[in-house]
């Protein structure tokens, strides 16, 4: 008789990593089935007679400062379909052709319903994240649907959940989905990366996956996921991540950022965050200064992976101060998340694009859709020091934009997404040689 021991065995393996997932699955199949989880009805109201005080200021403002598509006169007509100031007249918004054949006021009426979900005070389940991820599970990041399911996120059970998730993951997400070594982002001509990204982006996961240099039999048996297979190249100092010219992003908590170190868990961070709004202080419900009148920042450290740095002066003020030095292609990075190169800031924009240039690390930016980001790349290529600059990502769009539409007050007509799209420039390393 042949026994079945020996079959039983390499199945169970590692029941405590097998029986964790399969139960995850088994509870997610049982939340599409709970009707406790059925999506409900979203009330539609007025942002005019909303019952949230900010979202009735934001309506005042619209009205303030806004002008009508078709008038260009101050707008004062809410459309009746997303319940949005959107017009100046209900003749005006009649006559708006694009606005209708578009189907704008659809996108608005999400704009509405997702306001208002974020204020309802229901359960957010969605926010349950993960923790480390297991070693024998790989990370899809190819899109939010891969990357929630590979990392175990609680189930998304509607476009609400899926919207408030995305609106404060979108930041440390679309800086993975560039740097991590399965990044959808594929050399040219199947993708947007040049030849130039692929050497900055090489440099960096140099760092993020280092060569092992040796290997030791008691690493090499080891089931720890935090062991080293053998000895790894040696790293003189943590990777510097660099947000210039940060809004919300400065209001995300470091465990909002620590799912972006859950994908190189071997890897040391500092975050630095750098301009006026880097800083919200959740007491004063305010972004406030914190550099002393030396330039020295805020320090948050949040784990021993983490560090996170906040700076209230403009890049081009520290960079000045050369507290930042030495930059090194292989452990910085700059991100510029909805930079708008030509608004009020432009003469620090102006200043700091040198020395971003000057640090030879790669530069990506985002835009809220196609024809913002266009306007930024048009900026780039008229300045002066655009000679000195390689384009290491052409525009494309990002895998890992947020799916919640938001509007300006200065043009409600106009929905946007945030990091719709992105771009990527950097100093250049090779100069030719004239002769």
């Amino acid at each position: 008789m042949i026994s079945t021991h020996h079959f039983i065995i390499p199945r169970l393996a590692k029941p405590s990593i097998c029986t964790k997932r399969q139960l995850s699955f088994f509870w997610k199949m049982l939340a599409m089935d709970d009707s406790k989880n059925k999506v409900k009805e979203h009330q539609l109201y007025t942002w005019d007679e909303s019952p949230y005080e900010d979202i009735r200021e934001r309506a005042a403002m619209i009205r303030a400062q806004a002008l009508c598509p078709v008038t260009s006169k101050p707008v004062n007509f809410v459309c009746p379909y997303s319940g949005i100031p959107t017009h100046h007249s209900k003749e005006a918004w009649e006559q708006d052709k694009e606005y209708h054949e578009s189907k704008v006021y659809e996108k608005l009426k999400k704009v509405n319903l997702y306001e208002h979900d974020l204020r309802s005070g229901r359960k957010f389940a969605e926010f349950a994240f993960p923790k480390k991820q297991e070693r024998d599970f790989l990370v899809n990041i190819s899109n939010w649907d891969s990357f929630f399911y590979t990392r175990d996120f609680p189930p998304m059970n509607d476009e609400f959940n899926l919207a408030a998730a995305t609106k404060v993951l979108t930041y440390p997400i679309t800086i993975a989905s560039i740097l991590h070594k399965f990044s959808p982002l594929q050399l040219e001509p199947k993708g947007p990366l040049t030849l130039e990204g692929a050497k900055s982006l090489g440099a960096l996961r140099y760092t993020l996956y280092p060569p092992q240099l040796g290997k030791s039999s008691t690493n090499a048996t080891s089931t720890n996921s935090d062991d080293n297979a053998g000895e790894i190249a040696f790293k003189e100092r943590p990777m510097r991540i660099f947000l210039i010219g940060p809004r919300m992003e400065g209001m995300l908590p470091g465990y909002i950022w620590k799912q972006f170190g859950y994908l190189f868990p071997n890897t040391e961070f500092e975050i630095h965050l750098i301009g006026p709004e880097a800083y919200y202080d959740k007491k004063l419900q305010k972004f406030t200064p914190v550099s002393d009148s030396n330039g020295r920042p805020l320090v948050q450290r949040f784990d021993e992976q983490i560090t996170l740095h906040y700076h209230s002066k403009f890049f081009n003020e520290l960079y000045d101060m050369g507290d930042l030095f030495p930059f090194d292609p292989y452990l910085d990075v700059f991100f510029c998340f909805h930079p708008n190169f030509q608004s009020a800031d432009q003469i620090h924009w102006d200043k700091s694009l040198k020395g971003l240039l000057e640090s030879k690390c790669p530069v990506f930016i985002s835009g809220y859709h196609e024809h913002e980001l266009s306007k930024d790349i048009e900026w780039l290529k008229n300045h002066e020091l655009y000679p000195e600059m390689d384009i290491i990502l052409n525009g494309t769009p990002n895998n890992f934009a947020c799916t919640k539409y938001d509007i300006r007050v200065t043009d409600p007509t106009n929905p946007l997404n945030l990091n719709s799209r992105l771009f990527g420039f950097r100093g250049k390393r090779y100069h030719a040689i004239q002769t």
